[in-house]
């Protein structure tokens, strides 16, 4: 493989390094050289453009920290790269550049030549600039000769388009060296391509060449380029194409370094069979930048503060603004500045700020809050390191605002507040004292503290601070006595919450003067001691006086009678005297009453005065009841149980007495000689003073309840005896020991209470049952007697025809109702001379019903009918579904004779019927139609 060149244009300037020196200074073998302190070579010659504007970029000066290799310094020299002369700094020290032509050129800090003015090579055709390296700390000089030589055409700002040709890459690409007698070789070694610099934004026409690329093979072949990578077959696609015949590689529009700063392609030179004639190489194109971008501040308006009275060079904030172009250029250098300030008082340039960083400092003094809150700034960002004219600018807002510092301090309004508050009152304000503090409200420098320098050696006063109003709030915390003090001259002190600043002293108005009057109200009479304590036996009679309980009023001033009456006394033993407050007993007291506590008994007494308005004041008498012995002892537990064949058959017993030492034990116990029972089933063993043992003297016992009498005696002096019984319940026991029996099965699921309620919710429902039977039977016989005695006023004959009745037939319709007589047994001149009714049936002597006897008594006529009806129900003539219809029928022309025959005895013209009067409402009817003479 062979390596042959490759030309790069770079935005209208070429160097080239003039020969003589560049020959004498390569050697025969390549190597790196030892390192020289100093520019690379003496003269440099740069092509440039007929015409500079002002502030046009012209070369570079870069600096080197080590020795380039033989070859790369060859290289350098003969493809010219890049417009720069180089600076080789063996020791990395500072190294300061100049331009010999101040007036034309200008060095920035990154290298960059550029023009203050615009400059024209038109009828010189060249110009020499001298450029100066000054090492700051040893004062070395070193200087090199620039040629800037006008080239024999215009070029466009593009590596694409060189004077006369357009730059080639073959295949494989090879390295040129200058041999010791400056001619040319070649070597066929790998290189990396130098990258293509095509400028941003180019106006160009389009397609834009830049470069062509051939292989040394096309000679004898035909050979096909192309390209691949991002901006030619992948997105973005399409914005370099090369002509697949003559490898030439373009653009086909203007680049944006911001969207894409460089491109990575691959040519590729394939024969017309598609086979790889050489292997793909790597083409780097760098999109150079151009100012095209203002610059952009991260805020629309900055916020900051400071504190107020800062000392100059003091730090507020920091301003942040960004530029898009390249930051390597000038093109994204910035430099701040403050256009303006609002308010300038007290100067107009409080502020300053770094031009590279953004950071405002103060630097000047004289920031008060309480006259300027906050200021308001106008900074400006210009790119191209802050050129006026090329750099391309951009403002923000910046506010700051003072903040405050505890540099005035609160001052009282008046010399001496006035106030007045009653005796005895705490927590009750007396009066508002009122400050002013020049700092910010709320804040707590602003916050101001009372203190009572004087006045008030016993604390009774204090000054909370409102903290809405920034008052005080003089309020008395301890009660004060008009009798004592009538009136307090206070000193108080108003500071912040936080310390004034140096310097600064609380001035004479930070200090004032509290007069307080005491106004005497009517106070309440005092009992002394309370409560009084007073020591006596219990058992103490009625009327027995105790103790004198009296109260005195405080106010001295003031003539008052005192009066006292009883408030709290839960047993109602006591009363007291309501002069002279002499206590005494109005019942018997006891030790043992529930209303005793630890034998203490307390009583409260209320004392009051006539004062307007009236007062009062209690006081509790605390009796510490010594103990009698009153009280006799009682059998415990009152009630035991034990098995009918009890193993062991001891039970321990002991005694209790509401008495205490020595009124109650040692006990003794001892059993009742009566019943004489006891003591031949029972006995009695003392254990020690307090338990003794009730043991069996039989071997079994019948399971039942026994009471058995025990007599108990204390120890008290004059001691007390008691015979209580004790109640023994007798059960069967299981193995363990318990009773079994049904009662206490049943006790232990349901307590005494539920079957209690169990055994009344039967009975009450037992006796509803019954209620609810002989209500059903009452209402059966009251039925069947409406049935029987039926009002006469009613059409008895309606009665019968029930639509709902089904009976035998028109056979049954024909009634025989002559058994409503008995014809028989009636004498022959009954019949004759009776009275007749126009609505009977006409009598038949041929009925075939059975014959039944007359009634022998009015009184009878119930068993009478019932005769009737079982006669009927025995006859097989009679009809088998309207036998009972029968007594109800009295039609027209019934054979049936009248009722009044019914119990004639002997003669039926002179029968009284007025006894049927005393049978009743329901035989009422009956009478007033046979007894009642004329009607």
């Amino acid at each position: 493989m062979h390596l042959f060149g490759i030309w790069t244009l770079m935005a209208a300037l070429q160097v080239v390094v003039v020969g003589g020196e560049a020959e004498h200074s390569l050697s025969s073998k390549e190597g790196a050289l030892p390192c020289t302190r100093g520019f690379t070579q003496k003269e440099y010659i740069i092509e440039m453009d007929q015409e500079l504007a002002k502030g046009q970029a012209v070369f570079n000066v870069t600096k080197t920290s080590g020795p380039l290799p033989l070859h790369s310094r060859t290289e350098t020299a003969m493809l010219a790269q890049c417009s720069m002369v180089s600076f080789m700094d063996c020791s990395g020290g500072k190294v300061w550049f100049e331009v010999g032509a101040p007036s034309d050129f200008r060095v920035s800090e990154r290298g960059v030549v550029y023009t203050l003015r615009h400059l024209s090579l038109e009828g010189k055709g060249k110009a020499v600039v001298m450029v100066y390296a000054r090492d700051l700390l040893s004062k070395q000089e070193w200087k090199t000769r620039v040629h800037l030589h006008m080239g024999p055409q215009q070029v466009q700002t593009s590596d694409a388009t060189l004077t006369g040709q357009v730059p080639e890459i073959l295949f494989p690409w090879r390295r040129t060296v200058v041999r010791s007698d400056g001619s040319l070789r070649r070597l066929k070694r790998d290189w990396v391509i130098p990258p293509i610099n095509v400028p941003e934004n180019s106006r160009g026409q389009f397609p834009e060449d830049l470069v062509r690329i051939r292989s040394d093979r096309d000679k004898n072949r035909m050979l096909r380029y192309s390209v691949t990578g991002p901006g030619a077959d992948q997105p973005p696609n399409g914005i370099f194409i090369i002509n697949p015949i003559s490898g030439q590689l373009s653009v086909t529009k203007p680049l944006d370094r911001e969207h894409i700063s460089n491109f990575h392609l691959r040519a590729h030179a394939v024969d017309l069979n598609g086979n790889q004639v050489e292997n793909p190489i790597d083409i780097v194109i760098n999109v150079i930048d151009q100012n095209d971008n203002r610059p952009e501040f991260t805020h629309t308006i900055f916020n900051g503060s400071v504190p107020e009275g800062s000392k100059p060079g003091s730090f507020v904030m920091t301003v942040t603004a960004v530029d898009k172009d390249d930051p390597k250029t000038a093109n994204g250098m910035l430099r701040y500045k403050i256009l303006s300030q609002n308010p300038q008082s007290p100067s107009s340039n409080i502020f300053t700020i770094n031009n590279k960083t953004g950071d405002i400092i103060t630097v000047a003094a004289g920031l008060d809050r309480e006259k300027v809150t906050l200021y308001t700034l106008i900074i400006q960002a210009t790119d191209m390191e802050g050129n006026p004219t090329y750099g391309l600018s951009n403002t923000a807002t910046t506010i700051i605002r003072i903040t405050d510092v505890n540099d005035n301090p609160p001052e009282f309004t008046t010399d001496t507040f006035f106030g007045e508050v009653h005796e005895n009152r705490v927590n009750v304000i007396i009066t508002n004292l009122t400050v002013t503090d020049k700092d910010q409200p709320h804040t707590q420098a602003w916050s101001a503290v009372y203190r009572i320098t004087a006045g008030d050696p016993t604390g009774r006063f204090s000054i909370p601070t409102d903290p809405t109003t920034n008052e005080g709030l003089l309020t008395v915390v301890k009660p004060v006595d008009f009798e004592l003090t009538r009136s307090f001259m206070l000193t108080v002190e108003a500071e912040n919450e936080v310390a004034l600043s140096r310097g600064i002293h609380l001035p004479r108005q930070s200090t004032a003067t509290v007069s307080v009057r005491i106004l005497d109200i009517n106070e309440s009479p005092e009992f002394s001691p309370s409560p009084k304590s007073i020591k006596l036996e219990e058992g103490l009679t009625a009327r027995s006086l105790l103790t004198t309980f009296t109260a005195q009023d405080p106010d001295r001033f003031m003539r008052q009678t005192v009066r006292y009456s009883k408030m709290y006394d839960p047993a109602n033993w006591l009363e007291i005297d309501p002069v002279n407050g002499q206590i005494s007993t109005i019942a018997i007291l006891d030790r043992e009453s529930p209303y005793v506590k630890n034998n203490l008994y307390n009583v409260t007494f209320m004392a009051s005065d006539n004062g307007i308005p009236p007062a009062s004041g209690t006081g509790t008498l605390q009796m510490y009841l010594l103990d009698i012995n009153d009280n006799a002892p009682h059998v415990f537990p009152p009630e035991v149980e034990m098995c009918e064949k009890p193993d062991p058959n001891g039970i321990n017993i002991t005694a209790s007495d509401p008495d205490l030492t020595p009124n109650a034990g040692p006990f003794a116990f001892e059993l009742a000689s009566r019943p004489s029972d006891v003591r031949r089933n029972w006995t009695l063993s003392r254990i020690n003073g307090e338990y003794a043992q009730l043991r069996l003297r039989i071997t079994s016992l019948a399971s039942g309840i026994y009471k058995v009498p025990i007599m108990i005696t204390d120890s008290g002096n004059l001691p007390m005896s008691n015979t209580s019984f004790l109640r023994v319940k007798v059960c069967q026991c299981d193995h363990h020991g318990d009773c079994v029996d049904m009662e206490r099965i049943i006790a232990a699921g349901l307590g005494t209470g539920a079957i209690i309620a169990i055994l009344i919710c039967i009975i009450i429902l037992l006796v509803l049952v019954l209620l609810f039977i002989m209500w059903m039977k009452r209402r059966d016989k009251e039925r069947q007697a409406k049935q029987l005695l039926i009002d006469p006023e009613d059409d008895v004959r309606d009665n019968i025809l029930k639509y709902d009745e089904e009976g035998g037939g028109e056979e049954d319709q024909d009634y025989d109702l002559s058994q409503l007589q008995q014809p028989d047994a009636l004498e022959s001149d009954c019949v004759k001379v009776g009275i007749r009714r126009m609505d009977e049936r006409p009598l038949h002597h041929d009925h075939q019903y059975p014959l039944r006897s007359a009634a022998p008594h009015p009184g009878d006529i119930g068993d009478f009918i019932h005769e009737g009806l079982k006669a009927a129900d025995n006859d097989p003539t009679a009809p088998p579904y309207d036998s009972l219809l029968v007594f109800d029928y009295e039609g027209s022309g019934s054979t049936a004779g009248s009722l009044s025959s019914l119990h004639s005895s002997s003669s039926c013209g002179d029968q009284d019927y007025d006894y049927l009067g005393d049978w009743g409402p329901r035989f009422r009817r009956l009478a007033d139609l046979y007894g009642g003479g004329d009607d």
